[in-house]
C-alpha cells in the first residue's frame, strides 16, 4: 500500500469518526469533570453535542441582534423559538442532528428578520464562539455556565406553559437579556447578579406554569395510583408535559386503548380533569434512568413529551414516538398543526398492533411496593395548614424535610433511599420530582393524620413546596431558614439548576446536594455559594440526619 492510498485510508476514517466533543452540564459527566471524545454519559454524540454549542451560540447572537435593535420586550411569536432552542440543549432531550439544524434555522431567520427590520447588517450577528464560555477563566466559566444551564431548564417550564396558553414579558425578556450578558460582560459580580436573577425569574416561571396546569386540569388532589399493567393495548406516556397527555387521552377515548404515565409524567393522575378519562389506569416502571430495562420487549408504544430519553435500545426501539424539542434519529416524531393539536393515531394504531399483556402485568417500586400516592400539591397542603401548625405546635410533628430533585444512575444514590428511612416517625418528608421514585414506595405510616411522605409533583411544582415553606414561616411568625425544615437536593441536569437558583435567590440557607457537586461550578464559586447560602455537599445519610436535627 502506497504512501497516499494510507493517507487517504485515514483521511476517510478520520472523516467517518465523530469529532470531540466537551459537555459538563450533568451530574454524570465522565469522570467527574466533562464529556470529552466522540460521545457522553447521555449516550449523545459529539456531532450533535457540537450542533447545540453551535444552536447556543446562534441564540446568543439572537440576543444580541435583538439588544442593538433597541427591543426591550419581544413578542411571543419571536420568543418561542428561543425557548425552543433552549430546552433543545437540555441533556436528554434532543438527539437527532437535523433536529438541531432545523432550530438553527429557525433562529437564524430570526435574525435576519430583526436585523433587516431594524437597519442592521445580519452578517454582524455569527453563531457566538461557546468555547469563549468552556475556555474562560474558571470562574467565569462556572458562573457563565450556572447561568446558561439555568436559563435552560427555565426554558422547559416556559415552553410546557406556552403550550397551555400562558406567557410572561418578564420571563420571556429575560432570556434575551441574560444571553446578551453572557457574552456581554466577564464581570465575576455582574455574572453572580444575573445567575441569582435568573433563580427570582424562575419563581414567576413557576408559578405561571402552576397557574396554567391548575386552571387547566384543576386543583391536583391525594391519589393511590397502582404500577401493575392491566391486559389489553395500552401506551406508555414520559416527561413532564400535560397537554401532550390531555391529547392523548382524549383520542384514545372509547378505542379500548389504556395509557399509563412513565416518570415526571406521574403526578398527572392526580389533577381532576385528566381523571376524568377511565383509560388513565396507573404508573409504569420508574425513574428515567431505569428505562433501557423497563422498556425491554415492552408491548406497547412509548411517547416522550420532553426530557429523560435514553438511546432506545433494539428491543423496543420500534415503538419509540417522540414530540416537542424531543428527537432520536429513525423515531417517529409527532408534530403540532397550526392550532398546536397533535395526531397520535400512529401511537394508537401501534399500541393496538401490539395488542399489550395478555394477562396483569405485575411491576413494583424500586423497593418492592405496588402503589404510589401522588397529588399532595400546594392547594391541598395549605388547606391543612392550620391542622400542622397545631401539630407542630403540639410536639406531634417535628421536623419537615424537603427530599427531592433529579434521579440517576450513578452510584451513590441510594443515599436518599437510605436517608428517608432514617427520618424520625414524628416528620414529614415533602417530596417532588423524579428523585421520589427512590423512596415513594416506602410505607413510613402516617403522622398527624397526614401520611409522612407528601408527593407534591413534578420537579416545577418546587413553586409549591416554596409555597407551602413561606406560609408556615409566616404562621410561625419566622423566616424559612427559622422552620423546622431540612432541603436535601438531588441534582442531575437543567431544570434541577434552576431549582436551586431560585432557592438561593430566595435565600434558603444549608441546602444539601448531591451526590456529587457540579463540575462546572469552580472552587471560588462554590465558597461563595458556601459562605452566604451554606450550600453543602451529602455527605452519609446518618451524619447529615444528626446535623439537620441537632
Amino acid at each position: 500500500m502506497t504512501t497516499q492510498e494510507t493517507e487517504e485510508i485515514q483521511a476517510e476514517l478520520a472523516a467517518a469518526l465523530p469529532h470531540e466533543m466537551f459537555c459538563f452540564q450533568c451530574e454524570q459527566t465522565a469522570g467527574g469533570t466533562g464529556c470529552r471524545w466522540h460521545q457522553g454519559v447521555c449516550g449523545k454524540h459529539a456531532t450533535t453535542s457540537n450542533l447545540e454549542d453551535e444552536l447556543t451560540g446562534y441564540l446568543v447572537a439572537y440576543a444580541r441582534c435583538v439588544h442593538d435593535a433597541g427591543v426591550a420586550s419581544p413578542c411571543a411569536h419571536a420568543s418561542l423559538p428561543m425557548v425552543e432552542g433552549l430546552f433543545c440543549c437540555i441533556t436528554n432531550v434532543c438527539f437527532d442532528d437535523d433536529a438541531v439544524h432545523a432550530l438553527i434555522a429557525s433562529i437564524r431567520e430570526r435574525i435576519d428578520h430583526v436585523s433587516a427590520r431594524h437597519g442592521l447588517d445580519a452578517a454582524d450577528y455569527p453563531a457566538y464562539d461557546m468555547g469563549l464560555v468552556w475556555n474562560a477563566d474558571e470562574d467565569v466559566r462556572s458562573l457563565k455556565s450556572l447561568l446558561l444551564f439555568g436559563l435552560q431548564g427555565m426554558a422547559a417550564y416556559a415552553y410546557h406553559a406556552a403550550m397551555l396558553g400562558a406567557r410572561s414579558q418578564a420571563v420571556d425578556g429575560f432570556f434575551f437579556r441574560a444571553l446578551y450578558g453572557l457574552s456581554a460582560t466577564d464581570d465575576r459580580q455582574a455574572l453572580l447578579d444575573l445567575v441569582l436573577e435568573c433563580g427570582r425569574v424562575n419563581l414567576e416561571c413557576m408559578a405561571m406554569l402552576d397557574e396554567a396546569n391548575t386552571s387547566t386540569y384543576g386543583d391536583p388532589v391525594p391519589t393511590t395510583v397502582d404500577l401493575a399493567v392491566e391486559p389489553g393495548p395500552f401506551i406508555v406516556v414520559t416527561g413532564h408535559d400535560l397537554r401532550d397527555l390531555e391529547q392523548i387521552l382524549e383520542q384514545t377515548d372509547g378505542r379500548g386503548v389504556n395509557v399509563y404515565t412513565h416518570g415526571e409524567m406521574l403526578p398527572a393522575h392526580a389533577y381532576p380533569r385528566l381523571k376524568e378519562h377511565p383509560q388513565l389506569k396507573g404508573n409504569f416502571g420508574t425513574a428515567w434512568q431505569n428505562q433501557q430495562r423497563e422498556f425491554r420487549d415492552i408491548p406497547a408504544p412509548i411517547v416522550w413529551t420532553t426530557n429523560c430519553l435514553m438511546p432506545p435500545k433494539d428491543s423496543y426501539a420500534d415503538r419509540v414516538f417522540t414530540t416537542e424539542v424531543v428527537a432520536y434519529p429513525g423515531c417517529t416524531h409527532i408534530d403540532a398543526d397550526g392550532g398546536g393539536r397533535k395526531d397520535f393515531t400512529p401511537v394508537i394504531e401501534r399500541a393496538i398492533e401490539l395488542g399489550g399483556y395478555p394477562e396483569r402485568h405485575g411491576m413494583t417500586g424500586v423497593n418492592g411496593g405496588t402503589q404510589v400516592t401522588c397529588g399532595f400539591g400546594r392547594k391541598t397542603v395549605l388547606d391543612n395548614a392550620g391542622a400542622i401548625v397545631q401539630a407542630v405546635k403540639d410536639g406531634a410533628i417535628g421536623h419537615f424535610f424537603l427530599v427531592g430533585g433529579c434521579d440517576g444512575a450513578k452510584p451513590g444514590r441510594n443515599y436518599y433511599t437510605r436517608f428517608v428511612e432514617e427520618t424520625p416517625a414524628d416528620s414529614v418528608v415533602l417530596t417532588l420530582a423524579c428523585g421520589k421514585y427512590r423512596f415513594n414506595d416506602l410505607d413510613l405510616g402516617e403522622v398527624a393524620g397526614l401520611p409522612r411522605i407528601l408527593d407534591m409533583g413534578q420537579c416545577n411544582d418546587a413553586y409549591g413546596a416554596i409555597q407551602v415553606a413561606l406560609a408556615l414561616a409566616e404562621a410561625f411568625g419566622c423566616s424559612v431558614n427559622e422552620l423546622p425544615l431540612s432541603f436535601v437536593l438531588s441534582w442531575y441536569e437543567q431544570k434541577a439548576v434552576c431549582v436551586l437558583l431560585t432557592l438561593l435567590a430566595l435565600g434558603v440557607e444549608d441546602i444539601y446536594l448531591g451526590p456529587d457537586l457540579p463540575a462546572f461550578v469552580s472552587p471560588n464559586v462554590l465558597g461563595i455559594l458556601q459562605e452566604r447560602f451554606g450550600i453543602r455537599g451529602i455527605t452519609t445519610p446518618e451524619a447529615d440526619m444528626a446535623e439537620m436535627l441537632a
